[in-house]
């Protein structure tokens, strides 16, 4: 059913993902479904002192959730409801494929490209050498879409 589709989108620090979480929103809000936000912290290295290490993770974390916050209320403002919001620690591309893997309700992962320099890291590897991987359907949107465009796509 239409409603049960998440349309994961991966929030990085890319200009690029205000596109895809338009496209994403609008998508759910004229077809149904909900959007689930990803963000993916770097992992903390290694620490001579644990404390310091502990303390940087939990401000990632921290800056993470205010970083999604403030994403949900966009999404709640276009599709009228709550998103659903992811934080993992790692490899970005190993923990897409890992939240991928683990909830069968993501049913389509949103990227946007990026407007210079190629398509960008995430993009090129689940395009090309990590595309077997997948397990649902990658839409790509192309990351200088404007509004207008994105509303006539959708």
């Amino acid at each position: 059913m239409p409603q049960d589709r998440v349309f994961l989108v991966v929030v990085d620090d890319s200009p690029e993902r205000a596109v895809a979480l338009r496209y994403a929103c609008l998508r759910v809000r004229k077809s149904g479904g909900r959007v689930a936000l990803l963000r993916v912290t770097e992992p903390v290295g290694l620490q001579e002192w644990a404390g310091i290490g502990a303390l940087m993770q939990e401000e990632r974390r921290q800056e993470a959730e205010q970083l999604l916050s403030a994403l949900a209320a966009q999404v709640q403002e276009i599709t009228g409801g709550l998103p659903m919001m992811l934080i993992r620690e790692g490899d970005p591309l190993e923990e897409v494929l890992g939240a991928l893997g683990e909830d069968r309700r993501i049913s389509i992962l949103v990227l946007a490209t990026a407007t210079e320099g190629g398509p960008g890291p995430l993009v090129s590897a689940l395009a090309g050498r990590h595309a077997g991987r997948l397990r649902c359907p990658m839409t790509i949107v192309p990351g200088g879409m404007d509004d207008a465009e994105l509303d006539r796509v959708t």
